[in-house]
């Protein structure tokens, strides 16, 4: 099966995918957030081009209790968005923390350093975070 993790930011859509025969999460890119309507169809072409079974989008929930928040509803809105153009199983998963464990992953490339974005990093951590509880 083949699954793609996003974590939708404000900036920034990380993307990263998984073949779950092989296993191994791996960064997939990053988008610009810039015209919203624009980019659900540009994920939405990538989505139906790579053959993607199902889709995992980060849900920032609040640290301190786990509750929903203006930002939580902008990402359900995209989720709900990007399901009616893809006609896929969209499933949402607590990413507190992603973005501070993708900083402690190492290199950036949005700073010129080697490896992964932080965006993509983010999105392999929601990802891997899926197939742990859900595999």
């Amino acid at each position: 099966m083949n699954i793609l993790g996003i974590d939708y930011g404000t900036k920034n859509i990380g993307l990263a995918w998984v073949d779950t025969d092989l296993g191994i999460v791996l960064p997939y890119g990053v988008l610009r957030n810039e015209e919203r309507g624009t980019r659900n169809e540009e994920l939405a072409k990538l989505i139906k081009k790579e053959k993607a079974d199902k889709i995992v989008i980060g849900l920032p929930l609040t640290l301190e209790d786990g509750a929903e928040n203006p930002n939580t509803k902008r990402v359900r809105a995209f989720g709900n968005k990007l399901e009616k153009l893809v006609d896929l199983p969209i499933e949402f998963i607590d990413e507190r923390l992603s973005s501070f464990e993708a900083d402690n992953m190492g290199g950036d490339l949005t700073k010129g350093q080697t490896g992964a974005s932080r965006d993509e990093k983010a999105a392999m951590i929601i990802l891997q975070e899926y197939l742990s509880k859900s595999l």
